[in-house]
């Protein structure tokens, strides 16, 4: 139990920053009517991206394979197999948005390889959380006062602060879809722009005040 006057405020902030990471998938493809086949065409091209990854070192953070699938396809009457379908999909981030587009276009002319993304985010630890929940308690504190001023009080202590949620909200953007040929005349060349992050923080604070002057 609080004794004397209490002011109850809300302190947010926004900020829009550049992103850290951008994710893409990248889906290898397999199909023929033999099964052994499928798998080992399948495998082939799993691990000639593979390859091509290693060659960007640093700059690809982080690979995660996700969902490897393998199918019969049935005749429309009856079970009869007619091919067998054969994807596999590794999720790629990467930190260096300089051969981003470059890294895309090089996956997507493989030998049946389609890319989608990039998805762009900041990181889960990225200073920038920690940044905007201080200034949303800096908004906090300055709003109390003015209200405590207003009334001719001053701020003497503080009584609760909670965390109203802190939400990064990326903004998403799909450059393309891809899909490898065979064949191909020459990779072309895309410039790929990170899309701005907004991140935001919001508390809420009870401030101890003095004994307001009204009037």
């Amino acid at each position: 139990m609080v004794d004397g006057p209490v002011v109850t405020v809300r302190g947010e902030a926004y900020r829009e920053v550049a992103p850290e990471i951008a994710r893409f998938t990248v889906t290898a493809m397999a199909r023929d009517r033999d099964r052994e086949v499928t798998l080992t065409r399948l495998a082939e091209r799993a691990a000639a991206i593979r390859v091509l990854l290693d060659g960007y070192g640093p700059a690809v953070d982080r690979r995660e394979t996700g969902e490897l699938r393998v199918r019969p396809e049935l005749k429309r009457s009856g079970e009869r197999v007619v091919a067998y379908h054969g994807s596999v999909t590794t999720t790629v981030t990467v930190t260096d948005f300089a051969v981003l587009g470059e890294l895309m276009l090089r996956l997507a002319d493989q030998d049946q390889v389609s890319v989608a993304g990039p998805w762009w985010s900041l990181r889960p630890d990225s200073p920038v959380h920690r940044q905007a929940r201080q200034a949303a308690i800096a908004e906090a504190l300055n709003r109390a006062r003015e209200y405590a001023e207003a009334l001719g009080a001053r701020v003497t202590g503080l009584i609760e602060l909670s965390d109203s949620g802190m939400a990064a909200q990326p903004m998403t953007f799909r450059a393309a879809g891809f899909t490898g040929a065979t064949e191909s005349a020459g990779a072309p060349e895309i410039d790929l722009d990170p899309q701005q992050q907004t991140v935001q923080a919001a508390v809420e604070a009870r401030f101890a005040i003095s004994e307001p002057v009204l009037g």
